[in-house]
Formats: structure tokens, C-alpha cells, sequence
């Protein structure tokens, strides 16, 4: 069996997936990355092992998302790129006639508009937490909510209460008066869903021609809530895909294959990478006034690779030959 791999490293969750030839999922893993990118790599690779029958061949492994260039060292990724076209290139295979991508992760948030299957425009959200993942977390925690339920209580909701969403801070405050003045939970709940939504439009898709079909993607789209609040608000069906935690993966896997099936080979280290040791260290160039902030990888003690300055001075990444060419 051959399978291509993809990886999507952000700042609050790493998913991985695998696909077949025939760009089918075989298997997912979705994880918090808790502030260690590098350990959460190494368990998704043993999960993602775990789960492939025995003696499959890996052709290809492409990473994507904040953390992508530190994913694709650790792994030997044959294709690294960005999650603007890492979501849409899965959101095209899925549903070609694509026009509109909405992602609400963690700590960030996106819109990709798309036309003809080309991204022709995009924007996103990472300086505000009030329209992403994590403000849903803090605000189901307290009110003691698990956010697996958030969803569907806000579907119970007939008399939604309007939360300032524009600001994380405000839009707490809002909800702890709204709750001082006696509103039921589940009004309160569907307000919430309301103000991320509004917050988004209203920020991240200001000015942008919102057109079906339109995708919603990223861990948020699991709440049900938030799709029904999204669909009010525009005014036609969002759909939101079966592998929508993972979609960035799933491109990033895309990508992989598309990549590896023209070089014929793949850089990708093997699965044994799981149960190496690699270490990161960082120091500041102080040769000129930029004092760029460099960034080295190494495993096993060897070095593999080094990044961060303007200049270049400090770049270098292990050659090609001294990686292993694919592996099981």
C-alpha cells in the first residue's frame, strides 16, 4: 500500500492524515500542540504508524500551517507551503465549484475566496481572539459547558441575547452581564455563536464578495451552532466538510503527492524519525543593526538545519542525498 502524508502544524493543534492514490483518507490524528510542536510531531507520526497496515510505503509527506518549517525538517517534507493553499487545494478536491472558504482555528481565523479553482483573494484574523476557537473555550468553560455540547444548545435557543463580539474582553464582559440579568444558558450560548460570527464578517470578510458554494473548515466548524449562525447571516447552506479539523492536512497531503509524483522519489526520513532526538536552539546574529533571531534544528546532535536570517548568512538545510529516500 502507498499512502502520502500531511501535516499541519499550528499554534494550538497538529493534524496529521494519510491519503491513497486515489486521494482518499486512510487515516487522521488531530492534537493539541501545547506549546511543543516538535513532541506533538513525533506522537502524530507514532499514532499515524499505529493505524497503516503493515508494510505501507510513505511516497511523499508535505507539511503545511505556523509550523510548517520546523515540521518539514524534523520529517523531510517533499512539499512546504502555506495554509492558504493548503485549505484550498483540499477544499477543491471536495467540492470543485468552491467559491468561498471560511476557517476558524485555535488562534486564528480566514476567509479564501476562490474563482475558476484559483484563489483570488484572501484575508485573516490574528490579532483578536474574540472570532476564533480559543475565545469559544474560555467562554464554555465558564459557564461550565463542555464545548462538545455548545453547539447543540445553542440550536435549543429561541431567544438568542446580542453579545458585543468586536473585542474578546468586551464580549466576555457582555456575556457575564448578560448572565447577571437572568438569561437562560442556552440564549446566551447562541449570542456567543452570533458574535463570532458577526465579528468575522465584520473583520475578517470586510468588503469581500462572500458567494456559494461556501466551505466552512478548521476545529470550530465542528459546532453546529456556529454553522447554523454562519447560515443566517448570509443567507444560504454553509457546508462543512467530513474531514474539517483536518482539511489543512488533507491539502498539505494533496500537495505531497502532486509533488513527489513528478521527482519520483520523496526526502521523507521514515517513520523511525519518531523515536529520534531532536533539539532546537535560537541565539541573535548581532552582525548588523537587524539582530536577526536565528533558529537551529539538530538530531541526533548533528545539525539539519538553520534559519531565520535576512541575509542568508546563517541558512543551511542537510543536503538532499543525506536523507533518507522514503521509508515505511
Amino acid at each position: 500500500m502507498e499512502v502520502f502524508l500531511g501535516i499541519d502544524v499550528g499554534s494550538v493543534s497538529t493534524k496529521m492524515t494519510a491519503i491513497d492514490r486515489q486521494k482518499r483518507v486512510v487515516t487522521s490524528t488531530y492534537m493539541m500542540t501545547m506549546g511543543q510542536p516538535v513532541k506533538m510531531i513525533r506522537e502524530g507520526l507514532r499514532r499515524i504508524r499505529a493505524e497503516l497496515p503493515e508494510g505501507v510505503r510513505v511516497s511523499g509527506v508535505g507539511t503545511t500551517g505556523s509550523g510548517r518549517q520546523l515540521a518539514g525538517v524534523l520529517v523531510g517534507a517533499d512539499s512546504v507551503k502555506n495554509e492558504i493553499t493548503a485549505h484550498a487545494v483540499a477544499a477543491l478536491e471536495l467540492v470543485p465549484a468552491v467559491q468561498t472558504i471560511l476557517e476558524i482555528g485555535g488562534q486564528d481565523s480566514k476567509i479564501i475566496l476562490l474563482n475558476d479553482g484559483v484563489v483570488v483573494d484572501f484575508a485573516m484574523n490574528t490579532v483578536c481572539a474574540a472570532g476564533t476557537g480559543s475565545f469559544l473555550d474560555r467562554q464554555a468553560a465558564r459557564l461550565n459547558i463542555p464545548i462538545e455540547s455548545f453547539g447543540a444548545l445553542a440550536l435549543e435557543s429561541r431567544n438568542p441575547v446580542r453579545i458585543a463580539g468586536r473585542c474578546a474582553v468586551f464580549a466576555e464582559s457582555d456575556m457575564i452581564h448578560k448572565q447577571q440579568m437572568g438569561h437562560e444558558t442556552k440564549d446566551i450560548v447562541r449570542g456567543l455563536c452570533q458574535a463570532l460570527v458577526r465579528n468575522f464578517l465584520n473583520n475578517v470578510a470586510k468588503g469581500k464578495d462572500i458567494r456559494p458554494p461556501v466551505l466552512f473548515q478548521g476545529g470550530v466548524a465542528s459546532n453546529v451552532g456556529m454553522k447554523r449562525a454562519f447560515e443566517e447571516a448570509l443567507g444560504f447552506e454553509v457546508t462543512i466538510p467530513e474531514q474539517h479539523r483536518v482539511m489543512g492536512a488533507v491539502g498539505a497531503a494533496l500537495l505531497a503527492m502532486e509533488a513527489a509524483l513528478k521527482t519520483k522519489t520523496t526526502n521523507f526520513r521514515g517513520f523511525g524519525v519518531a523515536d529520534l532526538d531532536f533539539s532546537t536552539r535560537t541565539f541573535e546574529c548581532h552582525d548588523c543593526a537587524n539582530n536577526c533571531e536565528i533558529v537551529e534544528i539538530s538530531m541526533e546532535k548533528t545539525l539539519v538545519a538553520r534559519w531565520g536570517s535576512r541575509c542568508g548568512k546563517w541558512d543551511y538545510v542537510e543536503p538532499r542525498e543525506d536523507r533518507a529516500a522514503g521509508g515505511d
